[in-house]
């Protein structure tokens, strides 16, 4: 029985990353160069179904996958660090509940304080990036803020299609694994 419950969990990380990897191919283009995806819903998902630990290494490992086949390679070993630092806002948030939310206003929470992560992580990021390409302090940071929009949509986007579908995820994966895995 330990035994497969380790498979279990091996092939639901392999099944988050690829689903990670697929959701932030489905895009939309802005003109900031920035995209609207679906690879953070993923990984809220995964953080709420999976655990913290694996559900953040799936998503993780889902964007580091996108940005190497995508031309984003330099950025990819920071997405691994974003998923961590974002999947444990998201499951702090999930330890409000109990790790068990039964209300739609809870995913709603859950995912609300998540995104905040996801804001205050971009923002950190696209600072840095402007400051290691010779910005000083000040216009680094306006210039990061002028990126957030795509954040911004990405986190409502998110917070829209975990509220619709966890519930049912989460009953499927009770049913068809008779255990939860966080």
């Amino acid at each position: 029985m330990q035994k497969d419950t380790k498979i279990q969990s091996i092939v639901l990380v392999a099944l988050f990353t690829a689903l990670t990897v697929i959701g932030t191919y489905i895009k939309i283009p802005l003109p900031t160069g920035a995209f609207v995806h679906l690879g953070n819903a993923v990984l809220l998902l995964s953080v709420l179904l999976l655990g913290y630990v694996k559900g953040s290494l799936a998503g993780g490992l889902g964007f580091f996958i996108f940005d190497l086949m995508n031309g984003y390679a330099t950025e990819a070993p920071y997405f691994i660090l974003e998923s961590f630092i974002v999947g444990a806002a998201a499951y702090g948030a999930f330890v409000l509940f109990k790790k068990h939310p039964t209300k739609l206003y809870q995913i709603i929470v859950i995912g609300i304080i998540t995104g905040i992560a996801k804001v205050i992580m971009t923002q950190i990021k696209n600072t840095v990036m402007n400051l290691i390409a010779g910005a000083d302090f000040g216009p680094a940071f306006v210039g990061a803020a002028a990126k957030l929009p795509a954040t911004l949509i990405n986190v409502t986007l998110t917070v829209v299609i975990v509220a619709v579908v966890y519930f049912p995820l989460r009953s499927a994966m009770k049913r068809t694994f008779r255990k939860d895995f966080h």
